[in-house]
């Protein structure tokens, strides 16, 4: 009898077990030796800083601003960025920006897509309806003057059928009598119904955004809780739907053809679709670089600010204020083609503003070259995204203090605009972009670590966490493996296996937690 081989064949058949993945991995002892200072931006996946947004390019209205961010207990970067996709979706195809004299064919409407990254308990979606607030009130006036104007249409179309209906009783007369066939007058020809008007759309399919904007050629703000959603589900209803929403960024012409439509397809005088919308910051990576790398994410004015501790509002914001801000905008006037379709107003930059962004732009093309991936593809859009932000800061600075409208975009203002690009949306396209291009190991690690923190662990076990799934991208053994190493090597983790009840046999894969974690920052 060997001793040795019974005693291991009792210990198989009294404790059977499933063949562990993490077998001969971490078999060093815990030592008692102090722990080293854990390297706490594991919990930040080692991200960029969030910048701090300049103010100057909200002027005087940067206190109206603030005081609605302060009532929304959130970061005053959601409701300025909130602010600003409002006004450019009230400005919409009624005004253009055009750099320079000569160069015509450069033109950029008045459309932007603005993405407020933040947790849950952020606040995000508090302060986007801060800033959006006032447009459900000029909506619903709206729909009243729409109630008016189909009491009116529906006048018509029953004079309409009345016309119709003799004129038929015409032609069945002369047709009787061998007599040439009347011409149907005009009168008989029933009018197309009212549009009824629409400022914003919150889910709505490239078809049905279709159909809003053939009636209301100044386009729309297209307003989402949440932007995941929206950008995974662009071939979910019908092929081509990514293409239409880069086309809606562009504000052009489109036309699509319609079987079930009587004219048989659907113009569209003005596909310009302002976007505005939060995302979470655990749904960036899959969102960013699931998504092909067709300059689609690349055109979005990024905001990743600090979550804001909460203290009571000290002012209450003057929401007449903000009102009166948005029906100026909304109310701008603009010529109109015979078919309904809105011939804008053109913007030139200012001599002086045009000489300053010429040598913006070389810069900008500097780095550019120096530039990689998503973040290479933002720098590239800037261009176009710095003149529709100085298009949109001169005239909100303009509704705010009444007067001449104005007839260029100023060199203060795009000295402000550029400020704002250089030191805040640059910065916060790093913090975005940077992190959604993270390798996997590093992303599991950093979640690992919040999970650590959040729930105050002493010890962790590999299995476990590969069981339970509690870290989402980790699929399997060697996921959980690379994570754990991470956290070795930050100092937050040491090797400390064990064996329940003191039995003889495979150890577990424990792991002691430093308990420094918990006295430095927060997940």
């Amino acid at each position: 009898m060997n001793p040795a081989t019974d005693m291991q064949a009792w210990m198989d058949a009294a404790q059977p077990f499933e063949a562990d993945p993490f077998e001969g991995r971490y078999s060093g002892r815990a030592t008692d030796a102090e722990w080293a200072e854990p390297d706490m931006s594991m919990v930040s996946e080692k991200r960029f800083p969030a910048p701090t947004m300049p103010t100057a390019m909200f002027g005087d209205m940067w206190s109206l601003v603030s005081d609605l961010a302060e009532g929304a207990g959130a970061p005053v970067d959601y409701v300025a960025l909130g602010v600003i996709a409002t006004a450019a979706s009230l400005i919409g195809a009624k005004r253009r920006v055009q750099p320079f004299e000569s160069a015509p064919q450069w033109q950029e409407p008045c459309v932007l897509w603005v993405a407020p990254v933040g947790d849950p308990s952020s606040n995000k979606s508090p302060a986007i309806d801060a800033a959006t607030g006032p447009l459900r009130g000029i909506e619903k006036d709206r729909a009243e003057e729409h109630k008016q104007q189909m009491i009116y249409w529906q006048t018509k179309a029953e004079r309409a059928k009345a016309e119709r209906a003799q004129w038929q009783a015409q032609v069945k007369e002369a047709t009787k009598m061998g007599e040439a066939t009347p011409a149907m007058p005009e009168a008989a020809d029933e009018p197309e119904p009212p549009h009824r008007p629409r400022m914003m759309v919150q889910d709505g399919t490239p078809e049905a955004v279709i159909e809003i904007l053939s009636g209301n050629p100044n386009g729309v703000l297209h307003l989402r809780d949440e932007l995941a959603g929206w950008l995974m589900s662009f071939e979910r209803y019908s092929p081509g739907g990514r293409e239409f929403w880069l086309e809606a960024y562009g504000g052009r012409h489109f036309t699509v053809d319609r079987k079930s439509n009587k004219a048989g397809a659907v113009s569209v005088p003005f596909n310009g679709v302002t976007v505005l919308g939060g995302i979470q910051p655990e749904k960036l990576s899959d969102c960013l670089l699931a998504t092909a790398d067709d300059g689609l994410v690349a055109r979005f004015l990024w905001a990743w600010p600090e979550p804001r501790r909460y203290q009571r509002p000290r002012n209450i914001a003057d929401l007449g204020l903000l009102d009166t801000i948005y029906r100026t905008l909304g109310d701008l006037s603009a010529q109109r083609e015979e078919g309904g379709a809105i011939v804008p107003d053109v913007l030139m930059l200012s001599p002086e503003a045009g000489t300053i962004f010429e040598a913006w732009i070389r810069d900008n093309d500097d780095a550019i070259g120096e530039a990689a991936g998503l973040y290479k593809g933002f720098l590239g859009k800037l261009r176009g995204m710095v003149l529709r932000l100085a298009l949109v800061a001169e005239l909100l600075a303009w509704a705010k203090r009444g007067g001449r409208e104005p007839d260029c975009i100023k060199a203060t203002t795009l000295v402000t605009v550029l400020e704002f690009v250089d030191s805040y949306a640059k910065p916060s396209a790093l913090r975005v972009f940077g992190d959604a291009a993270l390798p996997i190991d590093q992303r599991n690690a950093a979640q690992l670590a919040k999970l650590i923190v959040k729930n105050r662990w002493e010890r962790i076990n590999a299995r476990d966490l590969l069981k339970t799934g509690k870290l989402s991208k980790a699929e399997k053994a060697a996921d959980v493996e690379a994570a754990i190493e991470l956290l070795i090597e930050a100092d937050w983790l040491r090797s400390a296996p064990s064996r329940a009840g003191g039995t003889i046999g495979r150890a577990r894969k424990d792991f002691l937690v430093n308990p420094a974690v918990y006295g430095v920052g927060n997940a």
